[in-house]
């Protein structure tokens, strides 16, 4: 398990390539370890730089106003 820092949008192409080959492992294995640890470093890194802000409260209540009612 070679685990670093994701500083870069390299890091993070490679973090979510290594993501996916190991996605389906067993529980309970280094594999998984690796997994939830590269999971919270892409999660944190996501948030840092793509992080989307809460909307305007107003055009939220708008923009639902305006979705067709599909009960």
């Amino acid at each position: 398990m070679d685990i670093k820092l994701i500083k870069t949008e390299n890091d993070y192409q490679a973090a979510l390539a290594r993501l996916e080959v190991i996605f389906d492992v067993e529980p309970n294995t280094a594999e998984s370890d690796e997994l939830e640890i590269l999971g919270v470093l892409v999660d944190e890194y996501e948030n840092a730089c793509f992080s989307i802000g809460m909307p305007d409260p107003i055009e939220a209540i708008k923009f639902r106003m305006e979705q067709p009612n599909n009960f």
